[in-house]
């Protein structure tokens, strides 16, 4: 009896000290809290801002961004215009199509038709992380026709006959952007029967085949303006980890990230934290904003060529932070990538020097000044494509309303500008307009800050290794 009770006593003792343990081990302090917070934030930056595009363009029907559902093309014959509003920092060069697609329940069969030699043409392919994780194209597969299979890693299937390549996601869900070059605005019907010979099929449908049945997304997380500035970007970025596996050098971090719900089942809630620890949070984010704020100021003021080193696959990044930045991980690197150029081309497709501000904590106004831009002769950009220069609003990151409808200056556009006596090239970005003799070469800016980019497509080696330099932007007084 006195065994049976003694049984019994140490089993309710082993209870309580299971139920103790637990709670200690589920104790957290409000600093590491703000600690997590400040990680999880720049970490999954560039994941809410792809949600962000996902919801516009995929998940809401409603949306005035809307284009298509997951596995099926959107392609439109036109240019991107300051009503474009999904995507900031976008080109004018290229008419765009752009899906997402959902290999979950199956592989996707990309197809594109023969090219002309002279046109260009890109499929970016990419993942959730905003990984530039493949390309087809003119840089890349050639002009020719093909057919591409994109699955999801550890697929084991057979290359069918017909099928070109097999390419592999990291994530099961991925954004396709597709730009075909636009030689003139006479060019808009060509660019249009291009982008119709552009194909999607499932897998089953390419083989003839019963369809395999498809899984659904959860459409019910509103996405709101702004908020990827907030603690409640932590809600989104919740979602988009539920919808990946970590890679192995990840399990640590995504545990850690678990604590405050993110990637769990429950999911993140800041109502569910104490008051000290909702604050903690809320500190912690902003200081992953800082933290992304301070290095890309110190980055694009001291690194001309930082385009061709934030964008790229996650081998790529993961190199390049360290040899670039001395960086122990790439993710606040991935991060001002989302937030300055979302979606931009890996340096083998394309370059992107950029004007962000005059210094650090100063940004170009063309409400105080005008400025201007040259190219010495013979020293335009260096590419194999073509290249353009753009002007963005630097509170919006979109393009500026102005009487020209111009947000470019291009190289199709070379014949048509005005040369300075020794043979050199002035830009000028200025809000009001210049004499009328130099209006070709005119950038229209907003009345305040602004940013410009340049973009090199199929830079050549001296642009990618820095041995050609962008000329600088230089103020002039009014």
């Amino acid at each position: 009896m006195k065994f049976k009770k003694t049984i019994l006593n140490f089993t309710i003792f082993l209870f309580i000290f299971s139920i103790l343990f637990s709670s200690c081990e589920k104790k957290m302090t409000p600093g590491e809290a703000k600690e997590i917070a400040k990680e999880a934030y720049v970490y999954g930056f560039p994941m809410v801002v792809n949600y962000k595009t996902m919801y516009n363009y995929t998940l809401n029907e409603k949306s005035p961004e809307y284009k298509a559902a997951f596995n099926e093309k959107s392609c439109e014959a036109r240019v991107f215009t300051p009503e474009d509003k999904a995507i900031v920092t976008p080109n004018s060069d290229t008419p765009y199509c752009m899906f997402w697609l959902d290999i979950r329940s199956e592989p996707i069969v990309l197809s594109v038709p023969e090219m002309e030699d002279d046109r260009y043409y890109s499929f970016q392919l990419i993942d959730l992380y905003t990984h530039n994780f493949a390309y087809l194209g003119t840089l890349s597969t050639g002009n020719k026709a093909g057919k591409y299979i994109v699955a999801k890693e550890g697929w084991k299937g057979e290359k069918p006959n017909g099928i070109t390549d097999i390419l592999y996601s990291e994530t099961d869900l991925f954004f396709v952007v597709v730009r075909t070059q636009l030689i003139d605005a006479n060019d808009l019907p060509n660019v249009k029967a291009i982008q119709e010979k552009y194909q999607i099929q499932e897998l089953s449908s390419f083989l003839g085949e019963e369809p395999v049945k498809a899984a659904k997304i959860d459409n019910s997380l509103a996405w709101n303006d702004g908020d990827e500035f907030t603690v409640a970007s932590l809600n989104y970025m919740n979602f988009m980890l539920n919808l990946t596996k970590p890679v192995a050098s990840e399990v640590e971090l995504r545990n850690k990230f678990a604590k405050l719900g993110l990637g769990t089942e429950k999911g993140f809630d800041i109502n569910s934290f104490d008051e000290e620890t909702q604050k903690a949070i809320e500190e912690g984010m902003q200081a992953g904003l800082k933290k992304m704020t301070d290095f890309a100021t110190e980055v694009t003021t001291t690194d001309p060529m930082a385009s061709t080193k934030i964008f790229g696959t996650r081998d790529f990044l993961t190199k390049s932070a360290k040899g670039n930045y001395n960086l122990d991980n790439f993710y606040v690197l991935r991060a001002i990538a989302a937030q300055h150029g979302l979606y931009g081309n890996s340096a083998q497709e394309a370059i992107y020097p950029t004007y962000l501000m005059e210094a650090a904590g100063v940004p170009y106004d063309a409400a105080k000044f005008n400025y201007t831009l040259t190219f010495k002769k013979d020293e335009l950009p260096p590419v194999n494509a073509f290249w353009s220069f753009s002007i963005y609003d630097g509170i919006t990151q979109l393009f500026i309303h102005n009487e020209l409808d111009r947000y470019l200056l291009n190289s199709n556009m070379l014949e048509d500008f005005v040369y300075n006596e020794d043979g050199s090239l002035t830009f000028y970005m200025q809000k009001d307009a210049p004499e009328d003799a130099l209006k070709a070469n005119w950038l229209p800016a907003p009345n305040g800050p602004f940013y410009c980019t340049m973009r090199l497509y199929g830079p050549k080696e001296e642009a990618v290794n820095g041995e050609w330099i962008n000329p600088p932007l230089l103020k002039l007084v009014k």
